[in-house]
């Protein structure tokens, strides 16, 4: 069965006056797929990222999303997906029932905020304002609020940057879990292991331009099979895994 593309971007070019952040890049994304954009800082993924996601104007290009073009359509393509705020884009007075419910609002949809806290071992932080929450805890609720309006694709830029190794796998599976329901997943990372992890497929981009798009599995095998070696010996486990072995997969939070 033909996999079903829900995002195609062709030829997307940003410049900004003289200087051309985004050079012509084309990929497309499958439905219930968690698709990676690696690269280098100022490589132009969060440019890509931010114009799919209707937050900036492009230059030239097409962009579907979901048999919508953003030329034509973009407040129905807001309606799809769900994008990652950053920590201001909270109200610091509000509780974390009550930025549930200003969604809501915001979304015009009901959801019981109680069992969404719940599926993100949120729960016990109900009544907490975001600004007392930890660096796992915020990450972990600002992908919660994506889903208020029941995307069908959420955009997570740089998810797990700054958490300690528990918080890290503990997010790893929460974006498993999100897709195993039927959410399509677009991450940015710096990460290659949570790359290789996460991503079904990852397009590899370097200065405005798409160098390589392939399955993880086969980027690596590509690599070794053009006579790569690494200069000390693979081990089957790395030092997280052995960090997270020893002091388990538990989160520690206040």
């Amino acid at each position: 069965m033909e996999k079903r593309k829900i995002i195609e971007v062709k030829d997307l070019v940003k410049q900004y006056g003289d200087f051309t952040a985004v050079k012509g890049i084309s990929f497309d994304v499958y439905e219930n797929e968690i698709f990676g954009l690696l690269g280098p800082n100022g490589a132009g993924k969060s440019t890509t990222l931010e114009i799919i996601e209707t937050l900036r104007d492009k230059t030239s290009g097409t962009v579907i999303v979901d048999g919508y073009d953003l030329d034509k359509d973009p407040e129905s393509i807001k309606k799809l997906i769900g994008v990652q705020l950053q920590s201001s884009g909270y109200y610091p007075g509000l509780n974390l029932t009550e930025l549930i419910e200003l969604f809501c609002g915001l979304y015009n949809q009901e959801v019981n905020p109680k069992e969404l806290l719940a599926s993100f071992n949120l729960e016990d932080k109900a009544k907490a304002k975001y600004k007392e929450l930890s660096g796992g805890q915020k990450q972990r609720f600002s992908i919660a609020t994506t889903l208020i309006n029941k995307p069908k694709i959420i955009f997570l830029d740089e998810p797990t940057t700054g958490l300690d190794p528990q918080a890290r796998r503990n997010l790893w599976d929460l974006i498993q879990e999100v897709r195993a329901k039927g959410t399509t997943v677009v991450i940015t990372t710096h990460y290659m292991d949570e790359a290789e992890f996460l991503c079904d497929r990852c397009a590899i981009v370097d200065s405005g331009r798409i160098i390589a798009l392939e399955s993880p599995d086969s980027l690596i095998d590509q690599l070794v099979a053009g006579g790569f070696e690494r200069k000390k010996e693979v081990k089957k486990a790395n030092l997280e895994d052995v960090f997270i072995h020893m002091t388990g997969k538990g989160l520690r939070e206040d």
